[in-house]
């Protein structure tokens, strides 16, 4: 590993949480694989290097708009440019992408992908979103159920025409939720409850997968069932050291860190928003004031990332109280 690449994932120790940072590490096929063979029904008993070759084109990151309406886009061949042809079969209907700085202040799919069944006919449809924790604002499967909504209804026009409902594709919407008290992982989905008679309804139940995974700092212990939140804390637990990280990803995982995640990590700037967030709230418990907090929280708006420390002894300590109102005037 060259020199530049190991300080700057160890400089992330503290900085891994924050969101460009985890979707940039998320969406790497490597990555996907893993969460794939886990969570997937059609990929269990697989090894990650196996599913990786069933992910399909472009993975999107923080491009393709959530809202009704601009999900899809209608794209005109060369030849129909100018003609008007909207019928199908006479248009290309694609996943509508907005560059960054357009898409500001409109809500986007954090990742999206498709995936190819083993039947080589069959796609999956994967949305994977990450969490720096569980939100306060609004209940996170409600959420969650809106984003699987909308990549089922997105479909149409652009997966399957008309009345074609048979060729719906099975969605997923995977939710990495950091800063958890313990792992924790729940599949939501439709059930059948027949409550009169015994007629059976043709249909898939498994079109709509909901699935939530809650990973704390600590890293689990390497047993049956903790692989993957292993694998996600390996990427986002606060205090592991570059062996630690490194050790994991290689050895237990093999995935190539230093290959894998050498250009998000040279991109990566101001990235510690999540701890910073945190060692204000333990203050807050030790005995920072409200006072103290919202100077806290001023300096997280001005982006001064490296005075968390103040603001933790300015509980303390008259001396850097004096000095945090005289610099922030509160």
């Amino acid at each position: 590993m060259d020199a530049e690449l190991k300080l700057l994932l160890t400089s992330a120790n503290e900085k891994t949480q924050y969101d460009t940072y985890a979707k940039n590490l998320l969406s790497r096929k490597s990555i996907l694989a893993c969460i794939l063979t886990a969570v997937v029904e059609e990929f269990k008993g697989m090894t990650p290097r196996e599913a990786e070759q069933f992910i399909e084109g472009e993975v999107h990151v923080g491009d393709v708009p959530v809202a009704p309406g601009m999900t899809n886009v209608e794209q005109m061949t060369e030849g129909q440019a100018g003609a008007g042809q909207s019928q199908s079969g006479n248009r290309i209907v694609g996943l509508n992408t907005v560059q960054q700085e357009i898409s500001e202040g409109t809500a986007v799919f954090d990742i999206l992908f498709y995936v190819r069944q083993r039947d080589g006919l069959s796609r999956i449809i994967m949305n994977l979103e990450a969490q720096k924790d569980e939100p306060s604002a609004y209940y996170i499967v409600n959420r969650a159920v809106f984003y699987g909504s909308r990549q089922i209804s997105s479909q149409k026009e652009r997966d399957f025409t008309g009345d074609n409902f048979n060729d719906l594709k099975q969605v997923y919407s995977v939710w990495v939720c950091m800063n958890m008290k313990e792992c924790s992982w729940n599949h939501i989905h439709l059930t059948d409850e027949p409550l009169l008679g015994c007629h059976c309804w043709k249909g898939d139940r498994d079109l709509l997968n909901i699935v939530l995974l809650g990973v704390p700092n600590e890293v689990p212990q390497r047993e049956a069932g903790y692989e993957l939140h292993r694998l996600l804390c390996a990427l986002f637990s606060v205090g592991l050291s570059w062996e630690e990280r490194v050790d994991i990803l290689e050895n237990e995982y093999f995935i190539d860190a230093g290959a894998e995640f050498g250009k998000e990590l040279k991109e990566m700037c101001n990235l510690s928003q999540g701890i910073l967030e945190r060692g204000i709230e333990q203050g807050i418990g030790q005995g920072i004031s409200q006072g103290e907090r919202r100077m806290a929280d001023l300096i997280l708006r001005l982006n001064e990332t490296d005075r968390a420390d103040e603001v933790i002894k300015a509980a303390c300590n008259e001396q850097y109280r004096k000095k945090l109102y005289m610099e922030f005037g509160m």
